[in-house]
């Protein structure tokens, strides 16, 4: 199950930040079709965060078709996005933490490091 976490200083209202997790763990097949998310109360509880808020990052999901919700079962993931390959994935990753590493050694704090790659997101994909 995934465990959500907040980073108060993004910007990203929160329940954007939500999104984007269960995004990114559906993506990289952290999460498969049929994986409960937590409850809304779970989450709550977790984050101390309004339930309004979960519920309207589940909505979004769901809106999408990304998840869906069973009566008195849950929340649960019903699609799928761009299939990981893992053994792809776990080198990328390492590849991935050496460079922030290096970042970190050039004087990068967090929001630094993710403004870097932000730009380079960008530029590998304008290129292309």
């Amino acid at each position: 199950m995934i465990e959500f976490r907040l980073n108060d200083r993004s910007g990203v209202p929160t329940y954007l930040q939500l999104v984007q997790q269960v995004r990114q763990a559906v993506r990289l097949g952290m999460l498969q079709p049929g994986d409960q998310l937590p409850t809304v109360k779970e989450v709550v509880g977790t984050l101390a965060i309004n339930p309004n808020t979960v519920l309207k990052a589940y909505r979004e999901l769901d809106h999408e078709g990304l998840i869906e919700a069973r009566r008195g079962q849950g929340t649960f993931v019903s699609s799928v996005l761009t299939p990981a390959v893992p053994a792809e994935h776990a080198a990328l990753q390492a590849a991935l933490l050496r460079w922030i590493r290096r970042a970190q050694e050039a004087g990068f704090d967090e929001e630094g490091v993710a403004a870097l790659f932000a730009a380079a997101i960008q530029a590998a994909f304008v290129e292309d």
